[in-house]
Formats: structure tokens, C-alpha cells, sequence
């Protein structure tokens, strides 16, 4: 793997396909997305049309930015609508949900979960797992809006604590609060690639 820094083109976005009990998620969502958008990044996501998925995307668009959608077939009328899911810039259909996984790795070059569910939270382990395989460098970043991550989080530092991760130094997602910080994060994490002890670097493994 290479120390040089990541050039940040795109992110790819993991998120709950429903809105979730708590406002401040949906409004992350679209303060994440145009902020992407602002950064002059494009979006890859799972191209759902709805919940915390749709205001990510309509936070892209509605701010000029270029969104592409990965969804598989049998999931179209389900976390989208037909006629929503032509309002992207791009839209990929995919056979199964491997594909759709493979594909928005593929095209990304950072990746951030906010709140989601299941779904969400093994889209980012499956990325964090390749990243401690040596799969990738590619920054990885836990939106902890409200302290909605902070289980997982404890849960990851029990692993290592238990002697279950024994390579933490692949694995060091940024962990940030703020959404209106979670891009400038990804920027100065792949500026500082390759390095240590950089200060907007937060590693919680």
C-alpha cells in the first residue's frame, strides 16, 4: 500500500433508508450532503430515495452536486420510487447486493456511516474488515451525530481491550460529532496519510 495521499474525489455514504426517531439525523443527512457537494465531492450511495438515504442525496443535488446511485433490482421499489430514482445523476442496478457492495467500493474514495440499521452498520464493518486485511487505506469516518455510534464504538475498543484486533493500525476510523466537520475531516485525513499524529485524525482503535 502506498503512503501517498489519497486523492478525494468521491464518498460513499452507508445510512438508514428510514428517517429514524430523531430529527437530527435527517438533517445531518442533508447538511452531509451539501456539504459533499460544496467540497466540490461527488456522491456514491445505495440509492434509496428515502429516509436519513433520500435527504443525503437531495443534500447533493439541490446544492449542484453529481450523485450516483447503486441499487440492486429487487430493491428499487422498495427503499426508492422509479420516478425518484431518475432524478440521479447516475444510476447503477445491480444483480445482487454483493454487487451493489463491490461496485460503490469501487467508486468511492472515502466512506462514512451515519445512523442506519443493520444494513448500515455491515456496510462499514465489511469496509473496516478490508481495511484490516490491507485491502485499502481509504478514510474511513463513524457521523457520531447525537452519540448514535457510541455502542458500536465501546464495542470495538472491548474487541482490542479482549486481544481481537490485532492489526488496529489498518483500522482507524475518524470518529466526528459534528456533520458540518465530517468532510474537511476526510480531506485532512487523506492530506495526512501516511503519517502520524495528526490532530484531525481521531482513532478510536
Amino acid at each position: 500500500m502506498s503512503n501517498q495521499p489519497i486523492p478525494i474525489r468521491s464518498v460513499c455514504v452507508y445510512c438508514g433508508s428510514q428517517p429514524g426517531r430523531d430529527p437530527a439525523h435527517i438533517e445531518a443527512g442533508r447538511l452531509l450532503g451539501k456539504s459533499i457537494a460544496d467540497h466540490g465531492l461527488q456522491l456514491v450511495y445505495g440509492g434509496g430515495t428515502r429516509g436519513i438515504m433520500g435527504a443525503v442525496a437531495s443534500g447533493v443535488l439541490s446544492a449542484g452536486g453529481h450523485v450516483t446511485g447503486i441499487i440492486p433490482e429487487f430493491l428499487m421499489d422498495k427503499e426508492a420510487t422509479r420516478h425518484s430514482l431518475g432524478q440521479l445523476n447516475e444510476l447503477i442496478v445491480t444483480g445482487d447486493m454483493h454487487e451493489r457492495k463491490h461496485t460503490m467500493f469501487e467508486r468511492a474514495d472515502a466512506f462514512i456511516a451515519l445512523p442506519g440499521g443493520i444494513g448500515t452498520l455491515e456496510e462499514i464493518v465489511e469496509i473496516m474488515t478490508w481495511a484490516q486485511l490491507g485491502r485499502h487505506r481509504k478514510p474511513m469516518v463513524f457521523g457520531n451525530i447525537n452519540g448514535f455510534w457510541a455502542p458500536m464504538l465501546e464495542l470495538l475498543t472491548h474487541m482490542r481491550e479482549q486481544g481481537f484486533v490485532h492489526t488496529a493500525h489498518l483500522v482507524q476510523p475518524l470518529v466526528i460529532d459534528r456533520v458540518e466537520d465530517i468532510v474537511p475531516g476526510i480531506l485532512a485525513s487523506a492530506a495526512a496519510n501516511g503519517r502520524e499524529g495528526e490532530s484531525e485524525i481521531i482513532s478510536r482503535l
